[in-house]
């Protein structure tokens, strides 16, 4: 067998593993171990064992990983962003459907502050759903709407998902958070309008909740939410600013988040320590498969496979629109399936320089990639996003009605996709605009 053929057995051996549910790090790190002991001898894939994951764990950028989670973790655990969605639905209970409108401005509140989809449904479905269920609204919508607003928490920055793609393309992390501001903004306003139209359509969906708030009231509840705005204005000011890097933004986001919990008196040992566990298990957790994507990376191109694949989908002579609507199509399906930073990771290696080749921006691609996969939080079978809300509701609400609530969001995020390719500007406009 030529080495080309030995490697394309091993993709088979990794997606085999991974169906099977043998954690996807593990996967990586033993098939890409296995490769190039086959094609290279044991020195070489022993060498590279000993090697790779040093040299990818020690690059400074990753150190905004842990500062990010852990300045999320704080902000959860100290409860900073339940005054997002009160003073939310305070504002917005008059309009169609407002609480879940509530729920979205409050998802894209705390992703500012968390940077993840899986954290934003949680905490956004403790508080916003019994609220919505209380005030009869359709089990369909009040629980697709919290599935689905949690997405956004990959778009806003700070971005774990975007961080890992800069390190790995090698692109400025700070034009891929402009770019996922826009997209997240964009998102937000699309599920909005889509709700208050369905609302509109079929007013059973939402009854309305009567607003008898006074504006002195209104503008009372808004002192609830200085904590996440403080720490949204001093990590974005200083990052978009110039005055230190996204990694030091990481390490100054989460030293301000504790202030801010030492100054609401929210800060306690227990709080302190959840956050710091859940911190250390999340960042191993990232890193092993990481260095198992690393490991395959070099597998890939060690073995020309890398390129094989990237000459193979080139030579179609498709033109460039062709080729990203295949690579969007891909991504949707491996969604289906994998969880988003291995279905990131695994990929990369192969899709960059094909990416790279149609002449579409770098940037433009890392942030319509954080959105595909991203839609994978709540496409089944997985759907992780569905099932952290089935935990939150438990026998209240049926998996299967969780499903049907997400498929109106699905059709705006494949607009939105859709709309991307087409009009690269959406999201490329402000990252250029900064960049002069």
């Amino acid at each position: 067998m030529s080495e080309l053929q030995i490697a394309f057995v091993f993709l088979g051996i990794l997606f085999t593993l991974i169906l099977i549910r043998i954690p996807i790090g593990i996967s990586l790190i033993l098939v890409s171990f296995g490769g190039l002991w086959s094609q290279m001898g044991w020195n070489v894939a022993w060498g590279s064992l000993g090697v790779v994951p040093h040299s990818f764990v020690s690059s400074w950028v990753l150190s905004a990983i842990p500062a990010f989670l852990f300045m999320g973790f704080i902000c959860y655990h100290t409860r900073m962003t339940q005054g997002l969605f009160q003073a939310a639905q305070m504002w917005l209970s008059g309009l169609p459907g407002g609480l879940a409108i509530a729920s979205i401005l409050g998802c894209s509140g705390f992703a500012a502050v968390t940077g993840s989809s899986l954290a934003c449904s949680a905490a956004m479905g403790k508080i916003a759903i019994p609220e919505m269920m209380r005030h009869r609204y359709s089990a369909e919508l009040a629980t697709g709407t919290v599935a689905a607003a949690g997405t956004i928490g990959a778009l806003i920055p700070p971005s774990i998902l975007m961080i890992l793609y800069g390190i790995i393309s090698r692109q400025p992390v700070s034009q891929l958070f402009l770019g996922g501001l826009v997209i997240g903004v964009v998102t937000m306003l699309a599920y909005s309008l889509m709700i208050m139209i369905r609302v509109k359509l079929n007013p059973a969906l939402a009854p309305k909740v009567g607003n008898t708030a006074t504006w002195a009231e209104r503008f009372a509840v808004l002192s609830g939410t200085w904590p996440v705005f403080v720490i949204i204005i001093g990590v974005f000011a200083g990052l978009f600013g110039g005055i230190f890097t996204p990694t030091e933004a990481g390490a100054f986001g989460a030293a301000l988040a504790c202030i801010v919990a030492l100054l609401r008196r929210t800060m306690t040992w227990a709080a302190l320590r959840a956050a710091m566990i859940e911190t250390l298990v999340t960042t191993a957790s990232l890193m092993i498969i990481c260095v198992g994507a690393s490991l395959l990376a070099r597998f890939l191109t060690l073995s020309g496979t890398g390129d094989a694949l990237s000459d193979f989908i080139l030579s179609f002579g498709a033109s460039p629109y062709v080729i990203i609507f295949g690579i969007v199509l891909v991504y949707l399906l491996l969604g289906m399936v994998l969880e988003p930073i291995g279905a990131m990771l695994l990929t990369l290696p192969i899709v960059i320089p094909v990416v790279a080749e149609t002449g579409f921006s770098l940037i433009w691609f890392g942030v319509v990639l954080t959105k595909l996969l991203e839609i994978g939080m709540i496409t089944p079978p997985v759907g992780m996003n569905v099932f952290v809300i089935k935990g939150v509701v438990g026998d209240q609400v049926k998996l299967t009605t969780i499903f049907r609530g997400i498929l109106w969001f699905l059709v705006v995020d494949l607009l939105i996709v859709l709309l991307c390719v087409i009009w690269p500007d959406i999201i490329m406009f402000l990252p250029e605009m900064m960049a002069r």
